[in-house]
């Protein structure tokens, strides 16, 4: 598997989760189950957990008085088989079988990062006709969401050549597989995602500002409404200020010269 969670987490029912649910193995499944057979918070909740474990298993419900016969038709075909407690008053029969990740669509933002680059490799070749194109776009960021992918294709005799793309990929741990297209091979390169810290938020530190009032901003005027002296303004003078004045129009003393001229004619 391409990334463990630590077995203490893995033995608890309680700390299973969908994703982590696919690290376990069908004994480790009945393990948990009877470890937890007492705790009440597990009786309580008994869906979920059945819920978490359906996610990653088939689970099929045999009965306690099920026929031998039975079991063993369910054991030849890949089933682990052992009784479970549900609650206090009813046990079961428990067929357990991990779910197969075969083809494309069986992977999930769940599983995709608990199975290795070799794994997917093998699912992708089971699954290709035209390359990684012909993947819809929801299978393809779910594998990118766990895996590095990148792709090149080239003529057949050139796939190869020394100190290329395939030579440098492979060193650099990738895995690929080499799709047919005529007398060209796509190649696929796959390695797995590190995953990546989660940032931690930091709290800036109060002690030293513990003193400090805040500036009361309430009457404070906003940026916009505060007024900016334009620096090419100049100061009113007597011969700008004239200047000014004439943008209203006319002198009302000229206008009435004009009219008084007019009635003397």
């Amino acid at each position: 598997m391409a990334n463990k969670t630590d077995n203490k987490t893995l033995m608890n029912l309680k700390a299973l989760t969908k994703s982590s649910v696919w690290d376990v193995n069908e004994n480790d499944i009945f393990r948990m189950w009877e470890v937890a057979e007492k705790d009440s918070e597990v009786h309580e909740n008994t869906r979920h957990f059945v819920e978490i474990i359906r996610s990653a298993f088939t689970i099929e419900e045999i009965g306690a008085d099920g026929p031998e016969a039975v079991k063993k038709k369910y054991e030849k075909l890949g089933y682990k088989v052992s009784e479970v407690k549900l609650d206090e008053n009813k046990k079961v029969i428990w067929a357990l079988k991990k779910k197969p990740i075969a083809r494309v669509t069986d992977l999930t933002y769940e599983n995709i990062r608990h199975i290795s680059a070799a794994k997917l490799i093998e699912v992708l070749d089971r699954n290709f006709g035209g390359g990684w194109d012909s993947i819809s776009q929801s299978i393809k960021d779910i594998i990118e969401s766990g895996f590095d992918i990148s792709t090149t294709t080239l003529p057949k005799d050139r796939l190869h050549k020394k100190g290329g793309m395939y030579e440098k990929k492979v060193a650099d741990g990738f895995e690929v597989l080499e799709v047919s297209k005529g007398t060209w091979v796509e190649a696929i390169f796959a390695k797995v995602k590190p995953i990546a810290e989660k940032p931690r938020m930091q709290f800036s530190s109060h002690d030293e500002d513990e003193d400090e009032i805040p500036e009361d901003t309430y009457n404070k005027p906003d940026e916009d409404d505060v007024e900016i002296d334009d620096p090419d303004d100049d100061e009113i003078t007597e011969d700008n200020y004239s200047t000014m004045m004439d943008l209203g129009g006319e002198d009302p003393d000229e206008e009435a010269a004009g009219l008084a001229d007019y009635g003397d004619e």
